[in-house]
C-alpha cells in the first residue's frame, strides 16, 4: 500500500489502494510511505521588541539588528495575486446547475452525511434544526445554503510583510506551492523521504519564487521528526525563512491551537484576534464523512477567525460516481454541510469552497491528472462556488508521471490552465507537484514557478488603450515595412512579451555548446542559485527568539512519536 489516511484507517478495505497515498499527501497528515510514517516583502515588515511580544502588540519599528538585516538583504522582485481582467469559462448553463443544486440539497436531506466521533458537532447540528440520528446528519432543504449565508464573499489573509498580504475571493488568484508529499526528489539524489532540511529548502524556494504569492503548509512531510512535533518546526520554517502568507497545521486539533499561538508570537495577540493570519487545508473524508480530527481542526480555526478550505476529496470512480454531474452534486454536497457547520461555529469565519478532483485508472487504479473530466468537474464547481458567493479553491500543478518530463509538462499544463480559466482564487499545489502528490520534486518545483508566469499574463486579458491598440505602430511602418525599428517597438519591447526566467530560447549551435542541457538539468542549477541566492527575510531578534523558545518548550513537553 503506498500510503493511507488517518481518517480512512477503519475504511480501508472499501478504497483502492493507491488512491490513499495521494489523500495522504493531500491533507499533509494520515499515515504514508512504506515505513508506516505519519504525513501528517520586498518592502519593511512589523516588528516588536520582547515587551510588545509579552503585551501581544504589532507596532512598526524595530532594533538596529533589523535594520541591518534588511539593509544587507537581497533584493528580488515579487509579484502581486493575480487580478483576472479575463471572463470565467463557464461550462454549465442555467437548467443544469439548477438541477444540480436540487440534487445536493436532496443527498443533505435524504441521505445526509456523517460527523464521525463528534457529539459537539451533533449536538450543534440538532439545535440548528438537523435530523440527527446517530452519527448521521440529514439536514433539510435549504437550512445548510441559509448558514452558509453568513461566510465572507472576500478576505485578507495578512503576511508578516504587508507587503505581501493576499484578498482570496472575487476576481483574484492566489497560488501556493505544493502540500502534504511524504517523498521528495532531485536529480542528484532521487527519490527519498522528505526531510526538515528538505521543507526547509521549498520553503526558501517559495519565498524567492517571483510568481508564487503564498509559502503554502506541508510541502512535504518531514519524516525525520517525530509526528507530533513535526508541524512546530514546519511553522517556525515558514514564520521565519519567508515573509509570506502561509497555512497551519490540521492533522490534530492541538495543533491548530499551537499554529495560532505561534502567530500571536509573530503577529500579536490583538493582531490575530482581530485578522486572518492563516488559511488551511480541512479535507473531507469523502464520500459524505466529516472526521473528528479535520473537524476539530476547523472548530479551532473558526473560533479564532482564521480561514479554512473546506474540500471535498474526490477520485471519480472511487470516492465519487463517474459521471461529471453525479460528482458535482456530492462536491456540492460536501462543501454546504462543512462550510454551514464552520458559520454553526462562528458565523463570519472565513471559508474557501474547495475541490480537490481527479479520476482514476480503471485498469490500476492509479489516480489521473490533466483529463477532460477533471476539467469539467473544476469548470462546473467554480461555476456552483460564485453562485454561493465564496471563495473557491482547486486547481495545481497536477500530474502522474514519475519524473518532470514530457507527461508531467502536458498534465501540469492543461490542470493550470484550467483553474485559471474556472475561476479560482486558491490555487494549493500551484508548484511541485509529482508522481500524484506523493513526491515534491525540486526540479519542477522551479519549471512550475516559472509557467505560473503565463497565468499572470494571460489574466490581464488583451489591453485596448491607445498603445494596446497599435494603430500609430501600423501607420508608421505602412506596406512592406518591418516593426523592429518602429518608435512603438522601441517603446514597448521589453515588456511587450512574456519571458521564462528558466526555459531555453538560444539557437542550436549556442545549446549545443553550453552543453545541450534539456529544462530538467536547466531547473536543477537553477534550484541551486536561489538556494545559494537567498537571504532569510528580516525578523525582529526578540519575536524570533520568543518563536524558537515556544518551539523548544512544547517539543520538551512530551515523548517523541511517529505514529
Amino acid at each position: 500500500m503506498v500510503g493511507l489516511c488517518a481518517s480512512n484507517v477503519s475504511r480501508a478495505g472499501h478504497k483502492v489502494d493507491v488512491v490513499f497515498g495521494q489523500q495522504a499527501a493531500e491533507m499533509g497528515g494520515g499515515v504514508s510511505g512504506f515505513g508506516g510514517i505519519r504525513a501528517a516583502k520586498n518592502g519593511l515588515r512589523r516588528v516588536k521588541t520582547m515587551n510588545d511580544v509579552a503585551a501581544g502588540k504589532r507596532v512598526r519599528g524595530g532594533g538596529g539588528s533589523t535594520r541591518r538585516a534588511e539593509r544587507t538583504a537581497v533584493s528580488f522582485e515579487s509579484a502581486r495575486f493575480i487580478e483576472r481582467n479575463i471572463p470565467n469559462f463557464e461550462i454549465l448553463n442555467e437548467e443544469a446547475l439548477a438541477i444540480i443544486e436540487w440534487n445536493a440539497d436532496t443527498v443533505l436531506e435524504e441521505i445526509g452525511v456523517n460527523f464521525l466521533e463528534n457529539p459537539a458537532a451533533l449536538a450543534l447540528w440538532k439545535a440548528a434544526g438537523a435530523d440527527v440520528q446517530g452519527e448521521r446528519v440529514r439536514i433539510p432543504r435549504g437550512l445548510a445554503r441559509k448558514l452558509c449565508a453568513t461566510a465572507p464573499r472576500t478576505f485578507t489573509q495578512h503576511a508578516r510583510n504587508p507587503a505581501r498580504n493576499v484578498e482570496i475571493g472575487g476576481r483574484n488568484l492566489v497560488l501556493a506551492p505544493v502540500y502534504g508529499p511524504p517523498f521528495v526528489r532531485d536529480m542528484e539524489g532521487g527519490r527519498r523521504y522528505a526531510t526538515i532540511a528538505d521543507f526547509q529548502n521549498f520553503v526558501k524556494l517559495g519565498y524567492m519564487s517571483k510568481w508564487l504569492h503564498h509559502s503554502g503548509g506541508t510541502v512535504c512531510e518531514p519524516t525525520d521528526v517525530p509526528v507530533n512535533k513535526r508541524h512546530l518546526d514546519m511553522l517556525l520554517a515558514h514564520m521565519t525563512l519567508s515573509d509570506k502568507p502561509y497555512m497551519g497545521s490540521v492533522t490534530e486539533p492541538s495543533r491548530a491551537e499551537d499554529s495560532i499561538e505561534m502567530s500571536k508570537i509573530l503577529f500579536g495577540a490583538d493582531f490575530v484576534d482581530q485578522n486572518t493570519v492563516m488559511t488551511s487545508l480541512i479535507n473531507i473524508n469523502s464520500p459524505l464523512t466529516f472526521d473528528s480530527i479535520m473537524m476539530g481542526a476547523l472548530e479551532v480555526y473558526a473560533r479564532a477567525n482564521q480561514a479554512a478550505i473546506i474540500s471535498p476529496f474526490i477520485v471519480g470512480g472511487a470516492m465519487a460516481p463517474v459521471t461529471v454531474a453525479g460528482t458535482l452534486t456530492q462536491v456540492l454536497a460536501e462543501v454546504l454541510a462543512g462550510v454551514a457547520y464552520s458559520q454553526l461555529i462562528r458565523p463570519g469565519a472565513p471559508v474557501i469552497f474547495g475541490a480537490f478532483v481527479t479520476s482514476i485508472d480503471m485498469n490500476s487504479g492509479a489516480p489521473t491528472f490533466g483529463t477532460p473530466e477533471a476539467s469539467h468537474i473544476t469548470y462546473g464547481a467554480g461555476q456552483l462556488a460564485r453562485r454561493l458567493n465564496l471563495p473557491y479553491r482547486s486547481g495545481g500543478s497536477f500530474c502522474g508521471s514519475k519524473l518532470p518530463d514530457a507527461q508531467a509538462a502536458y498534465e501540469t499544463a492543461n490542470s493550470l490552465n484550467m483553474a485559471l480559466l474556472s475561476g479560482v482564487n486558491f490555487m494549493l499545489h500551484a508548484c511541485g507537484w509529482l508522481e500524484g502528490g506523493l513526491v515534491s520534486s525540486y526540479e519542477k518545483f522551479v519549471m512550475d514557478a516559472d509557467q505560473l508566469g503565463t497565468l499572470h499574463h494571460l489574466a490581464k486579458g488583451i489591453i485596448m488603450d491607445e498603445n494596446g491598440q497599435g494603430l500609430n505602430a501600423i501607420r508608421e511602418v505602412g506596406p512592406g515595412g518591418h516593426f523592429l525599428g518602429c518608435e512603438h517597438t522601441q517603446a514597448n519591447f521589453k515588456s511587450a512579451f512574456w519571458r521564462s526566467d528558466l526555459l531555453d530560447y538560444k539557437p542550436f549551435e549556442t545549446w549545443d555548446e553550453e552543453g545541450a542541457r534539456d529544462t530538467q538539468t536547466l531547473a536543477a542549477e537553477r534550484v541551486k542559485k536561489q538556494l545559494g541566492d537567498y537571504q532569510q527575510p528580516a525578523l525582529d531578534v526578540a519575536v524570533h527568539e520568543a518563536l524558537t523558545d515556544y518551539v523548544a518548550k512544547k517539543k520538551a513537553a512530551v515523548p517523541d512519536a511517529f505514529i
